[in-house]
C-alpha cells in the first residue's frame, strides 16, 4: 500500500512511483488531486482518499457503489480524479480489503472539511451504523483518516488535535490498520499501537504492508 497525506515528496510526481508497485493507493487529505490523479494512472492501482482540512468542500456529492457520482440526485462529473474513491463517511471493499473512512481536522476557521469534536463524533457514530448494517459480523480492515486519534502522535494545538471520536471508531471497528496525516512529525514515532490497531501517520508517504512493520527505510 502507497499512502500520501500532506507534503509529499517530489519524486511522487515521477515515474518514480512505479517501483512501490502497490495494490492500493490510500490518499489521507491534502493531497493535490492532480497527484491523486498521476499516482492511479502510473501505479494502475486503486485510489481511496478522504478530504484534508485544505482540501475543497466535497460534502453534497455521494458517489454509488459502482462509482456514479451524483448530487441532489442528479448524475454529475466527480470534482475529485476519476476512479478514485472518496470514502469519507463510506465503507467499501476495494482491493480485498475492507475499508473506512472520515476525513476532515479540528474546527480553528472557517472553511471547509473542519468539524467540532460532536460534529466528529456523531458522523463517527454512523459510520459504525453504516458498516454494521452493511456486513454485521464483517471485520473493517482499514480506517483512513485525515486527523489523528486523540492523543496519538496528535499535537497541542487545535487545529492539529486528535479526535476522542475517533478512539471510538477503532474500539467499535476494531480495523488492523488506521491511517492518517496532518501531523508534521517532529521527531517522534510515526507508529503507535491502540489495541491490536497499529495506528501510522502517513504524513508525505509511507510505504506499507498491512500485516509487518514499517520497513525502515519506508516514507521519507
Amino acid at each position: 500500500m502507497l499512502a500520501v497525506s500532506d507534503e509529499v515528496a517530489a519524486h511522487l510526481w515521477t515515474d518514480d512511483a512505479v517501483r512501490f508497485r502497490p495494490d492500493l493507493v490510500a490518499g489521507c487529505g491534502d493531497v493535490p488531486f492532480d497527484l491523486i490523479a498521476w499516482l492511479s494512472a502510473v501505479t494502475e492501482a486503486p485510489v481511496v482518499f478522504v478530504p484534508g482540512n485544505h482540501d475543497p468542500d466535497l460534502s453534497g456529492y455521494r458517489q454509488t457503489r459502482r462509482g456514479l457520482v451524483l448530487r441532489a440526485g442528479f448524475p454529475v462529473e466527480s470534482p475529485w480524479p476519476a476512479g478514485a474513491i472518496n470514502v469519507d463517511g463510506r465503507v467499501v471493499d476495494v482491493a480485498g480489503l475492507r475499508v473506512a473512512g472520515l476525513g476532515g481536522s479540528r474546527r480553528y476557521g472557517s472553511g471547509p472539511n473542519q468539524y467540532t469534536e460532536r460534529q466528529q463524533a456523531r458522523r463517527a457514530r454512523r459510520l459504525v451504523a453504516r458498516a454494521h448494517r452493511q456486513r454485521p459480523r464483517a471485520p473493517v480492515d482499514l480506517i483512513i483518516a485525515h486527523a489523528a486519534l486523540a492523543g496519538v502522535g496528535d499535537s497541542d494545538d487545535q487545529a492539529h488535535q486528535g479526535f476522542d471520536a475517533f478512539r471510538y471508531l477503532v474500539s467499535a471497528l476494531q480495523p488492523r490498520l488506521f491511517l492518517h496525516g496532518h501531523v508534521a512529525p517532529a521527531g517522534g514515532s510515526i507508529e503507535h499501537r491502540v489495541g491490536l490497531t497499529r495506528v501510522v501517520n502517513v504524513f508525505d508517504h509511507q510505504v506499507l504492508d498491512l500485516d509487518s512493520p514499517i520497513a525502515p527505510t519506508a516514507g521519507r
